[in-house]
Protein backbone atom coordinates (compact mmCIF):
# COMPACT_ATOMS: atom_id res chain seq x y z
CA UNK A 1 0.00 0.00 0.00
CA UNK A 2 1.15 3.35 -0.70
CA UNK A 3 1.94 5.56 1.81
CA UNK A 4 -0.23 8.33 3.21
CA UNK A 5 0.59 11.63 2.12
CA UNK A 6 0.64 12.95 5.91
CA UNK A 7 3.69 10.32 6.26
CA UNK A 8 4.94 11.80 3.01
CA UNK A 9 5.04 14.77 4.76
CA UNK A 10 6.29 13.79 7.77
CA UNK A 11 9.36 12.18 5.92
CA UNK A 12 10.21 15.72 4.33
CA UNK A 13 10.04 17.69 7.54
CA UNK A 14 12.69 15.22 9.07
CA UNK A 15 15.05 15.31 6.28
CA UNK A 16 14.69 19.56 6.43
CA UNK A 17 15.14 19.55 10.11
CA UNK A 18 18.33 17.13 9.41
CA UNK A 19 19.98 19.46 6.77
CA UNK A 20 19.44 22.28 9.11
CA UNK A 21 21.07 20.85 11.83
CA UNK A 22 24.13 19.60 9.99
CA UNK A 23 24.49 23.88 8.69
CA UNK A 24 23.93 24.78 12.34
CA UNK A 25 26.84 22.43 12.91
CA UNK A 26 28.57 23.49 10.23
CA UNK A 27 28.30 27.37 10.98
CA UNK A 28 29.38 26.65 14.99
CA UNK A 29 32.81 25.21 13.65
CA UNK A 30 33.96 28.56 12.19
CA UNK A 31 36.13 29.14 8.91
CA UNK A 32 37.71 25.94 7.16
CA UNK A 33 36.12 23.58 9.02
CA UNK A 34 32.42 24.23 7.42
CA UNK A 35 32.65 21.02 5.99
CA UNK A 36 31.87 18.19 8.62
CA UNK A 37 33.74 15.25 6.93
CA UNK A 38 36.58 14.86 5.34
CA UNK A 39 36.03 15.52 0.97
CA UNK A 40 35.91 12.62 -0.82
CA UNK A 41 35.08 13.22 -3.96
CA UNK A 42 37.74 15.13 -6.94
CA UNK A 43 35.57 18.43 -6.95
CA UNK A 44 35.65 18.28 -3.11
CA UNK A 45 39.45 18.29 -2.76
CA UNK A 46 39.96 20.81 -5.65
CA UNK A 47 37.83 23.72 -4.58
CA UNK A 48 39.33 23.41 -0.81
CA UNK A 49 42.57 23.41 -2.00
CA UNK A 50 41.99 26.68 -4.09
CA UNK A 51 40.33 28.30 -1.28
CA UNK A 52 43.48 27.63 0.91
CA UNK A 53 46.02 28.50 -1.74
CA UNK A 54 43.94 32.10 -2.08
CA UNK A 55 44.23 32.90 1.67
CA UNK A 56 48.46 31.81 2.10
CA UNK A 57 48.71 34.20 -1.02
CA UNK A 58 46.99 37.01 1.28
CA UNK A 59 49.17 36.53 4.05
CA UNK A 60 52.45 36.10 1.89
CA UNK A 61 51.56 39.75 0.35
CA UNK A 62 50.81 41.28 3.63
CA UNK A 63 53.66 40.38 5.32
CA UNK A 64 56.15 41.05 3.09
CA UNK A 65 55.53 43.64 0.77
CA UNK A 66 56.06 47.29 1.95
CA UNK A 67 53.02 49.70 2.08
CA UNK A 68 52.75 52.55 0.07
CA UNK A 69 50.12 55.11 0.10
CA UNK A 70 48.56 53.85 -3.03
CA UNK A 71 48.06 50.31 -2.05
CA UNK A 72 46.89 51.14 1.54
CA UNK A 73 43.55 52.74 -0.74
CA UNK A 74 43.21 49.84 -2.56
CA UNK A 75 43.54 47.72 0.52
CA UNK A 76 40.84 49.72 2.44
CA UNK A 77 38.14 49.22 0.00
CA UNK A 78 39.63 45.43 -0.33
CA UNK A 79 37.10 44.73 2.69
CA UNK A 80 33.77 46.02 0.62
CA UNK A 81 34.68 44.10 -2.26
CA UNK A 82 35.06 40.84 -0.24
CA UNK A 83 31.50 41.33 1.22
CA UNK A 84 30.19 41.94 -2.26
CA UNK A 85 32.08 39.33 -3.88
CA UNK A 86 31.17 35.67 -3.71
CA UNK A 87 33.20 33.65 -1.32
CA UNK A 88 35.12 30.28 -1.94
CA UNK A 89 32.14 27.67 -1.42
CA UNK A 90 32.72 24.99 1.44
CA UNK A 91 31.51 21.32 0.83
CA UNK A 92 30.82 19.17 3.47
CA UNK A 93 30.79 15.30 2.77
CA UNK A 94 27.81 14.20 1.15
CA UNK A 95 28.81 16.89 -2.07
CA UNK A 96 26.49 19.66 -0.61
CA UNK A 97 27.57 23.14 -0.93
CA UNK A 98 27.43 24.70 2.57
CA UNK A 99 26.23 28.25 2.34
CA UNK A 100 27.96 30.10 5.36
CA UNK A 101 26.76 33.88 6.51
CA UNK A 102 28.70 37.07 4.84
CA UNK A 103 29.59 38.09 8.31
CA UNK A 104 31.06 35.28 9.57
CA UNK A 105 33.60 35.51 6.56
CA UNK A 106 34.11 39.05 7.38
CA UNK A 107 35.22 38.70 10.62
CA UNK A 108 36.59 35.11 10.73
CA UNK A 109 38.60 34.84 7.13
CA UNK A 110 39.43 37.55 5.31
CA UNK A 111 38.68 40.41 7.72
CA UNK A 112 41.38 38.07 9.85
CA UNK A 113 44.68 38.59 6.70
CA UNK A 114 42.98 42.51 6.32
CA UNK A 115 43.03 44.09 9.16
CA UNK A 116 47.12 45.45 9.07
CA UNK A 117 46.23 46.70 5.75
CA UNK A 118 42.76 48.83 6.92
CA UNK A 119 44.30 49.50 10.40
CA UNK A 120 45.82 53.59 10.13
CA UNK A 121 49.47 53.68 10.57
CA UNK A 122 51.10 54.98 13.81
CA UNK A 123 52.48 58.59 13.41
CA UNK A 124 55.82 57.40 14.33
CA UNK A 125 55.91 54.67 10.76
CA UNK A 126 55.35 57.84 8.70
CA UNK A 127 57.84 60.19 9.79
CA UNK A 128 60.34 57.10 9.31
CA UNK A 129 59.05 56.51 6.21
CA UNK A 130 59.40 59.96 5.14
CA UNK A 131 63.19 60.16 6.51
CA UNK A 132 63.91 56.80 4.47
CA UNK A 133 63.08 58.67 1.15
CA UNK A 134 59.58 57.30 0.09
CA UNK A 135 57.12 59.65 -1.00
CA UNK A 136 54.16 60.79 0.86
CA UNK A 137 51.51 63.38 0.21
CA UNK A 138 49.74 65.65 2.81
CA UNK A 139 50.86 68.95 4.64
CA UNK A 140 51.14 66.73 7.74
CA UNK A 141 53.86 64.62 6.35
CA UNK A 142 55.96 66.89 4.74
CA UNK A 143 55.93 69.04 7.99
CA UNK A 144 57.35 65.85 10.21
CA UNK A 145 60.02 65.38 7.76
CA UNK A 146 60.68 69.24 8.32
CA UNK A 147 61.21 68.64 11.65
CA UNK A 148 62.79 65.32 11.41
CA UNK A 149 65.40 67.77 9.34
CA UNK A 150 65.36 70.20 12.17
CA UNK A 151 65.91 67.34 15.09
CA UNK A 152 68.94 65.55 13.16
CA UNK A 153 70.33 69.34 12.56
CA UNK A 154 70.60 69.64 16.67
CA UNK A 155 72.05 65.82 16.71
CA UNK A 156 74.51 66.77 14.79
CA UNK A 157 75.31 70.20 16.90
CA UNK A 158 74.94 68.38 20.29
CA UNK A 159 77.31 65.61 18.78
CA UNK A 160 80.00 68.58 17.96
CA UNK A 161 79.89 70.38 21.11
CA UNK A 162 80.43 67.29 22.97
CA UNK A 163 83.72 66.38 20.63
CA UNK A 164 85.10 69.97 21.48
CA UNK A 165 84.33 69.37 25.24
CA UNK A 166 86.39 66.08 24.76
CA UNK A 167 89.28 67.58 23.10
CA UNK A 168 89.45 70.00 25.76
CA UNK A 169 92.04 68.63 28.22
CA UNK A 170 92.41 69.12 31.82
CA UNK A 171 94.42 72.03 33.83
CA UNK A 172 98.11 70.39 33.47
CA UNK A 173 99.31 69.95 36.98
CA UNK A 174 102.94 70.86 38.69
CA UNK A 175 103.66 67.65 38.03
CA UNK A 176 102.71 66.50 34.74
CA UNK A 177 105.27 69.46 33.38
CA UNK A 178 108.72 67.65 34.49
CA UNK A 179 110.88 68.94 32.09
CA UNK A 180 113.23 71.82 32.19
CA UNK A 181 115.21 71.97 28.68
CA UNK A 182 111.96 73.23 26.70
CA UNK A 183 111.28 76.90 25.81
CA UNK A 184 108.20 77.94 27.76
CA UNK A 185 106.84 78.84 24.37
CA UNK A 186 106.50 76.26 22.71
CA UNK A 187 104.63 74.44 25.85
CA UNK A 188 102.45 77.38 25.54
CA UNK A 189 101.80 76.52 21.79
CA UNK A 190 101.72 72.73 22.48
CA UNK A 191 99.89 72.50 25.58
CA UNK A 192 98.58 75.76 26.61
CA UNK A 193 98.98 78.96 28.35
CA UNK A 194 98.90 76.65 32.03
CA UNK A 195 101.65 74.63 31.55
CA UNK A 196 104.09 77.59 30.06
CA UNK A 197 102.86 79.49 33.39
CA UNK A 198 104.24 76.05 35.34
CA UNK A 199 107.59 75.32 33.10
CA UNK A 200 108.32 79.11 33.91
CA UNK A 201 107.94 79.06 37.31
CA UNK A 202 110.11 76.09 37.49
CA UNK A 203 112.94 78.08 35.72
CA UNK A 204 112.03 80.65 38.06
CA UNK A 205 110.99 83.20 35.21
CA UNK A 206 107.11 83.33 36.42
CA UNK A 207 107.60 86.62 37.96
CA UNK A 208 109.74 88.17 35.21
CA UNK A 209 107.28 87.36 32.19
CA UNK A 210 105.45 90.50 32.20
CA UNK A 211 108.25 92.65 33.53
CA UNK A 212 110.39 94.46 31.37
CA UNK A 213 113.92 93.53 30.09
CA UNK A 214 115.78 96.13 32.44
CA UNK A 215 113.66 94.06 35.32
CA UNK A 216 114.59 90.41 34.35
CA UNK A 217 118.11 91.56 34.26
CA UNK A 218 118.50 94.23 37.01
CA UNK A 219 118.07 92.83 40.80
CA UNK A 220 116.55 96.25 42.17
CA UNK A 221 117.68 97.31 45.39
CA UNK A 222 120.72 95.35 44.69
CA UNK A 223 124.63 95.86 46.07
CA UNK A 224 125.96 98.36 43.20
CA UNK A 225 129.84 97.77 43.32
CA UNK A 226 132.04 95.17 42.14
CA UNK A 227 131.45 91.56 43.30
CA UNK A 228 133.15 87.85 43.18
CA UNK A 229 131.77 87.40 39.70
CA UNK A 230 131.61 90.36 36.62
CA UNK A 231 130.20 89.87 32.94
CA UNK A 232 131.73 91.95 30.03
CA UNK A 233 130.60 92.71 26.64
CA UNK A 234 132.39 94.99 24.05
CA UNK A 235 130.79 96.87 21.24
CA UNK A 236 133.21 96.97 17.82
CA UNK A 237 133.66 98.97 14.46
CA UNK A 238 135.02 97.54 11.14
CA UNK A 239 138.60 98.94 9.71
CA UNK A 240 140.48 97.78 7.24
CA UNK A 241 139.31 97.87 3.10
CA UNK A 242 135.96 96.29 3.75
CA UNK A 243 135.73 96.94 7.40
CA UNK A 244 135.94 93.36 7.78
CA UNK A 245 138.54 93.88 10.59
CA UNK A 246 137.53 94.78 14.19
CA UNK A 247 138.73 96.87 16.55
CA UNK A 248 137.24 98.00 20.21
CA UNK A 249 135.05 101.11 20.59
CA UNK A 250 132.79 100.44 23.80
CA UNK A 251 133.55 98.00 26.58
CA UNK A 252 130.66 97.37 29.50
CA UNK A 253 131.02 95.55 32.91
CA UNK A 254 128.27 94.77 35.32
CA UNK A 255 128.08 93.11 38.49
CA UNK A 256 127.14 89.83 39.64
CA UNK A 257 123.18 91.57 40.26
CA UNK A 258 123.18 92.99 36.77
CA UNK A 259 124.07 96.65 38.00
CA UNK A 260 126.48 98.54 35.78
CA UNK A 261 129.76 99.41 37.26
CA UNK A 262 131.74 100.75 34.45
CA UNK A 263 130.79 101.26 30.83
CA UNK A 264 133.18 103.71 28.14
CA UNK A 265 133.49 104.13 24.41
CA UNK A 266 136.72 104.00 23.29
CA UNK A 267 139.00 106.15 20.70
CA UNK A 268 139.60 104.19 17.52
CA UNK A 269 143.19 103.40 16.57
CA UNK A 270 142.48 103.43 13.51
CA UNK A 271 140.48 104.74 10.77
CA UNK A 272 136.85 103.06 11.14
CA UNK A 273 135.44 101.98 7.41
CA UNK A 274 132.15 100.82 8.84
CA UNK A 275 130.66 101.85 12.19
CA UNK A 276 128.26 99.11 11.88
CA UNK A 277 125.39 100.89 13.35
CA UNK A 278 122.53 98.78 12.79
CA UNK A 279 124.06 96.51 14.98
CA UNK A 280 127.22 98.08 17.29
CA UNK A 281 124.76 101.37 17.94
CA UNK A 282 128.18 103.41 18.21
CA UNK A 283 128.01 106.27 15.84
CA UNK A 284 131.13 108.85 15.26
CA UNK A 285 130.10 111.57 18.08
CA UNK A 286 130.65 108.50 20.29
CA UNK A 287 133.77 106.90 19.44
CA UNK A 288 135.60 110.47 18.97
CA UNK A 289 135.08 111.83 22.31
CA UNK A 290 135.99 108.64 23.73
CA UNK A 291 138.48 107.36 26.34
CA UNK A 292 141.99 106.28 25.27
CA UNK A 293 142.50 102.57 24.58
CA UNK A 294 145.51 101.84 26.42
CA UNK A 295 143.24 103.53 29.73
CA UNK A 296 140.73 101.70 28.86
CA UNK A 297 142.97 98.28 28.29
CA UNK A 298 144.23 98.54 31.88
CA UNK A 299 140.66 99.56 33.84
CA UNK A 300 139.75 96.38 32.84
CA UNK A 301 142.48 94.62 33.20
CA UNK A 302 142.24 95.95 36.97
CA UNK A 303 138.28 94.74 37.03
CA UNK A 304 138.94 91.25 35.71
CA UNK A 305 142.23 90.37 37.83
CA UNK A 306 141.12 87.74 40.49
CA UNK A 307 137.53 87.05 39.14
CA UNK A 308 134.79 85.37 37.36
CA UNK A 309 134.60 86.78 33.88
CA UNK A 310 130.95 85.86 32.48
CA UNK A 311 130.25 86.80 28.89
CA UNK A 312 129.23 85.08 25.48
CA UNK A 313 131.72 84.20 23.33
CA UNK A 314 134.65 85.94 25.30
CA UNK A 315 137.47 85.01 23.17
CA UNK A 316 135.76 87.84 20.88
CA UNK A 317 135.84 90.50 23.94
CA UNK A 318 139.32 89.39 24.97
CA UNK A 319 140.66 89.44 21.65
CA UNK A 320 139.85 93.49 21.13
CA UNK A 321 140.95 94.18 24.78
CA UNK A 322 143.94 92.66 23.89
CA UNK A 323 143.70 91.09 27.42
CA UNK A 324 143.91 87.42 28.48
CA UNK A 325 141.57 85.44 31.61
CA UNK A 326 142.50 82.05 32.85
CA UNK A 327 140.26 79.72 31.50
CA UNK A 328 139.17 78.08 34.94
CA UNK A 329 138.11 81.54 36.02
CA UNK A 330 135.77 82.21 32.49
CA UNK A 331 132.08 81.67 32.19
CA UNK A 332 131.43 81.58 28.46
CA UNK A 333 127.26 81.51 28.06
CA UNK A 334 127.72 80.36 24.85
CA UNK A 335 129.88 77.30 25.61
CA UNK A 336 128.26 75.99 28.38
CA UNK A 337 126.70 72.65 27.41
CA UNK A 338 123.55 72.70 29.52
CA UNK A 339 122.67 75.63 27.26
CA UNK A 340 123.39 74.00 23.82
CA UNK A 341 121.88 71.24 24.74
CA UNK A 342 118.02 73.01 25.55
CA UNK A 343 118.13 75.41 22.81
CA UNK A 344 119.46 72.59 20.27
CA UNK A 345 122.40 74.33 19.39
CA UNK A 346 126.23 74.17 19.07
CA UNK A 347 126.35 77.87 18.91
CA UNK A 348 123.69 79.40 20.22
CA UNK A 349 123.29 83.23 19.89
CA UNK A 350 122.50 85.39 23.16
CA UNK A 351 119.52 86.21 22.01
CA UNK A 352 118.34 83.29 21.60
CA UNK A 353 119.08 81.75 25.07
CA UNK A 354 117.23 84.92 26.29
CA UNK A 355 114.29 84.02 24.73
CA UNK A 356 114.05 80.09 25.02
CA UNK A 357 115.50 80.57 28.82
CA UNK A 358 114.45 84.10 30.06
CA UNK A 359 111.43 84.42 28.17
CA UNK A 360 112.96 88.03 27.18
CA UNK A 361 113.76 89.91 24.10
CA UNK A 362 117.00 91.43 23.57
CA UNK A 363 119.22 92.96 20.64
CA UNK A 364 116.04 93.61 18.95
CA UNK A 365 117.55 96.53 17.00
CA UNK A 366 120.93 98.45 17.97
CA UNK A 367 123.17 96.19 20.48
CA UNK A 368 123.72 97.94 23.84
CA UNK A 369 127.13 96.21 25.36
CA UNK A 370 125.45 96.89 29.21
CA UNK A 371 122.18 94.93 28.13
CA UNK A 372 124.17 92.30 27.27
CA UNK A 373 126.53 92.25 29.81
CA UNK A 374 123.29 91.59 32.05
CA UNK A 375 122.09 89.52 30.01
CA UNK A 376 124.99 86.81 30.04
CA UNK A 377 125.16 87.40 33.81
CA UNK A 378 121.73 86.38 34.33
CA UNK A 379 122.14 83.29 31.98
CA UNK A 380 124.76 82.64 34.70
CA UNK A 381 122.92 83.11 37.90
CA UNK A 382 120.36 81.07 36.54
CA UNK A 383 122.75 77.85 36.36
CA UNK A 384 124.89 79.37 38.54
CA UNK A 385 124.84 76.26 41.72
CA UNK A 386 125.13 73.88 38.78
CA UNK A 387 127.74 75.38 36.80
CA UNK A 388 130.20 76.04 39.31
CA UNK A 389 129.88 72.48 40.60
CA UNK A 390 130.77 71.39 36.87
CA UNK A 391 133.78 73.79 37.52
CA UNK A 392 135.00 72.37 40.15
CA UNK A 393 134.86 68.20 39.50
CA UNK A 394 136.13 68.85 36.30
CA UNK A 395 139.39 70.42 38.58
CA UNK A 396 138.76 67.93 40.84
CA UNK A 397 138.93 65.29 38.28
CA UNK A 398 142.51 66.78 36.49
CA UNK A 399 144.10 66.71 39.48
CA UNK A 400 143.44 63.09 40.46
CA UNK A 401 145.26 62.68 36.71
Amino acid sequence: AAPSGAARGKSKKRRKKRKALREAAAASKGPGMAAVLPPRNPQEFSSNWKALQELLKQKANNSNKPISTGQRDTKKKQPLKAAKSPEVPAVNGNGNVVKAKSTNKMDNGSAKASPPLAKPEPKGVTTNKNLNGIKSKGKGCKEKKKNGIVVKEKDELKHKRRKAEEQVEQQPKEADIWFDDVDPKDIEAAIGPEAAKIARRNLGLETEQSQSVEQVLVKEKAFDGLTRAVAMDCEMVGVGPKGEDSILARVSIVNQFGKCVYDKYVKPTEKVTDYRTAVSGIRPQNINTGEDFKTVQKEVAEILKGRILVGHALQNDLKVLLLDHPQKMMRDTQRYKPFKQRVKSSRPSLKLLCERLLNVQVQTAEHCSIQDAQAAMRLYTLEKKKWEAAVKNKAHNKNCK
